[in-house]
C-alpha cells in the first residue's frame, strides 16, 4: 500500500476543520434571535465613519487579525491582565484601533438581544460595513461565531509580515486553509488606510548590500517616502498611506502596484509569481473582477474555525 505524505494528511486535515465551521456557520443565524442586528451593526459604523475616516481600515484590519490567530474567535478584543499580555497588545497590533466601536455596538446589541450575539460576530460584520459603505461590495457574512477565551500577545507571530517574500506569504496563507488567488484578493484591503515608517522602512533605507532603496520601487516614490522616512525617524505617527484614494475602497491599489508605487515588501511579492502577477494585472483593469474574488475571500477567511466557547457580555473581558 502507497504511503500517504504526511503534509498531504495535514492539508486535508484542515481543509476538513474549514469545511466543518462554514458549515457549522449560517447566514440566518439571528433572524429569529437578534434580527435587527446588523441594520444595528451597520448604523453604528456609518455614524463612527463620519466622525473618523479611519474606522474602515481599522475595522477592516481588527477583523483580520482576529482570524489569523486562533480563528475568527473575537480574541483581537480582549483586554491585557495583569497575568497575560493579550493579542491587542502583541507587537503587529499595537496599531490596532477604533476598539470603541465594538464597544458601542455591543452595547446596543445586548440591550436588544441579551447574551445571544458574539463579538467574533459583530467583528465579521462590522468590516463586510467597512468595506461596503467605502464603496467596496457587500457580501452575505455567515454567522454563528462563538467567542474565545484565550488571547496571547505571542501569538501574534502568526501574522503574515510585511517583510514577507512569496514563498513565507504562501505558506502562511496556506496555514489557515487560504490559496493564493485568496491571498491576491485580500491584499487588496490595502486599498484603505495608513502605514506607518516601520513596515516598510527595509525598502528604502539599506535595502541590501548593492542597493540603498528597493530597485522595484519607483524612484521618485521611494525618493517620497525617504523625505517622510529619514533614517533615524523621530516621528511618532510618520508614514504614507496605503494607496493614493485612502477612504475609498477601489483597485487603485493594484495599478500602483504594477507602477512600482507599493508600500510593503509583501505587496510588490505578489509581482515574482506567475499567478498571482496575473491576477494583480486582472483586478488592477476590472473593479468589478476584484469586487466579486474580495467579497469571496472575505467569506472564506470570516469563516476560519476558532476554538471560541461563549458569548461574551463585554468584549474586552471572558465571562
Amino acid at each position: 500500500m502507497m504511503a500517504v505524505p504526511r503534509c498531504f494528511i495535514a492539508l486535508l486535515f484542515a481543509f476538513v476543520l474549514f469545511s466543518t465551521e462554514v458549515k457549522a456557520l449560517s447566514s440566518n443565524y439571528y433572524d429569529q434571535t437578534c434580527p435587527n442586528v446588523e441594520a444595528t451593526i451597520t448604523k453604528i459604523v456609518k455614524e463612527a465613519m463620519l466622525n473618523d475616516k479611519t474606522v474602515p481600515a481599522a475595522l477592516l484590519r481588527m477583523h483580520f487579525h482576529d482570524c489569523f490567530v486562533r480563528g475568527c474567535d473575537g480574541s483581537v478584543l480582549l483586554n491585557s491582565t495583569r497575568n497575560n499580555k493579550a493579542e491587542k497588545d502583541g507587537p503587529p497590533n499595537i496599531s490596532l484601533h477604533a476598539f470603541y466601536v465594538i464597544d458601542v455596538v455591543k452595547k446596543q446589541i445586548e440591550d436588544l438581544c441579551p447574551g445571544v450575539v458574539s463579538c467574533a460576530d459583530i467583528v465579521a460584520l462590522a468590516a463586510r460595513d467597512a468595506v461596503a459603505l467605502s464603496g467596496g461590495p457587500t457580501w452575505e457574512v455567515p454567522k454563528g461565531r462563538k467567542d474565545g477565551r484565550i488571547s496571547k500577545a505571542t501569538e501574534t507571530r502568526q501574522l503574515p509580515s510585511p517583510t514577507f517574500n512569496m514563498s513565507q506569504l504562501q505558506q502562511n496563507f496556506a496555514q489557515k486553509g487560504l490559496s493564493l488567488d485568496d491571498l491576491v484578493a485580500l491584499s487588496g484591503g490595502h486599498t484603505l488606510g495608513f502605514s506607518h515608517c516601520s513596515s516598510f522602512q527595509n525598502r528604502i533605507h539599506k535595502f541590501d548590500n548593492s542597493h540603498n532603496v528597493d530597485p522595484t520601487l519607483q524612484a521618485s516614490f521611494a525618493a517620497s517616502l525617504q523625505n517622510v522616512c529619514p533614517t533615524h525617524n523621530k516621528v511618532r505617527n510618520a508614514g504614507a498611506t496605503m494607496d493614493s484614494t485612502t477612504t475609498l475602497f477601489d483597485n487603485a491599489y493594484y495599478k500602483l502596484l504594477l507602477n512600482g508605487k507599493s508600500l510593503f515588501s509583501s505587496d510588490e511579492a505578489l509581482l515574482t509569481n506567475s499567478r498571482t502577477k496575473r491576477l494583480v494585472s486582472k483586478y488592477a483593469t476590472s473593479q468589478d473582477e476584484f469586487f466579486k474574488a474580495f467579497a469571496n475571500s472575505m467569506i472564506k477567511m470570516s469563516s476560519i474555525s476558532g476554538n471560541g466557547q461563549e458569548v461574551r457580555l463585554d468584549c474586552r473581558f471572558v465571562r
